[in-house]
């Protein structure tokens, strides 16, 4: 298993786009650096959405990526029910046109983005697993009894769910304290980390006089309350001194510490770079306690309005 996925999130615009959700303006030029940044660098899978940016992020991976060899590069894509009727109401048919959009054979890792209707949505990844459309499937944003019937489901057709996705960070640890990392680990399963750094709030580069974008959905979210950050950012940092590392390098290496793979939005070539160099980066227990500790203080919940509670 790869140690860190490149995000997609805030690729494009329009619809749940990148400058809608980010304030950010990036399209295919800007981010072909980005995209050559990561293979120069060894990483090569990458997680996108049908809703990011409304086909938009997939599209731009999609044109950047046909320079590479397919067997190169590993790319993650996801159904998301809340769009379902566009597609009429086919898990299918949206698969499909993520793959036309990617122009690409088939889907390394498919996922059920949001568990509105397990027992709806979940018998669509079988069709796609046995045609080789979708070489595995996951579920994100779903808690563990969820999780667990989706695993029922796809177990009565000889399948499994390979992967997990759920909002996982230093101030959102809930699916730790509702058993899906150790029912991910029992049961062989990867969990895949998004909003490791809160969309940048835990970078150490915002804070009350450099806030956020503040007509960007995240900006509204962090900037009241990027004071109550600063102690944790300013320990990342701290901590980052004794590995020659950044704020936002803390933050991964945290992740990994935890035995999740973190996705990593990256927009600017050093993105890439830091993501890659976090890997390597190995916190001490009393490093990851630390760290927790200061996260609890900040007294913040950021689950987000579309993550179902985890506990």
């Amino acid at each position: 298993m790869a140690k860190i996925a490149l995000g997609t999130w805030s690729w494009g615009t329009g619809a749940a786009g990148g400058d809608q959700v980010f304030g950010n303006h990036t399209d295919e030029a800007s981010l072909r650096p980005v995209f050559e940044a990561a293979v120069n660098n060894g990483l090569m899978l990458w997680d996108t959405a049908t809703v990011y940016g409304m086909g938009e992020s997939e599209r731009i991976l999609g044109r950047l990526a046909s320079g590479v060899e397919r067997s190169k590069i590993e790319i993650s894509t996801k159904f998301t029910p809340q769009i379902a009727e566009i597609y009429e109401n086919s898990v299918e048919r949206m698969a499909d046109a993520s793959i036309e959009r990617m122009g690409c054979d088939h889907i390394d890792i498919y996922w059920i983005h949001n568990p509105m209707d397990v027992e709806r949505w979940t018998p669509g990844l079988i069709p796609l697993l046995k045609s080789g459309k979708v070489k595995r499937v996951g579920v994100s944003n779903h808690n563990i009894a969820e999780i667990r019937r989706a695993n029922e489901i796809l177990g009565e057709a000889g399948f499994k769910v390979s992967a997990v996705q759920n909002h996982f960070s230093l101030l959102y640890r809930s699916s730790q304290r509702g058993g899906v990392l150790d029912y991910c680990k029992e049961n062989g399963i990867e969990f895949w980390a998004y909003m490791v750094l809160e969309q940048g709030a835990l970078s150490g580069k915002y804070n009350s006089e450099n806030p956020l974008p503040a007509d960007s959905a995240r900006g509204q979210k962090y900037n009241p309350v990027l004071p109550q950050l600063t102690a944790l950012t300013d320990e990342m940092k701290r901590i980052g001194e004794r590995y020659n590392a950044s704020c936002s390098q803390i933050g991964i290496a945290w992740a990994i510490a935890k035995g999740t793979m973190p996705i990593i939005g990256a927009t600017k070539e050093h993105h890439v770079i830091e993501a890659a160099a976090a890997a390597n980066i190995r916190l001490t227990d009393d490093e990851v306690a630390r760290l927790e500790q200061l996260a609890n203080a900040t007294g913040i919940d950021t689950r987000g309005d579309w993550e179902h509670p985890m506990e």
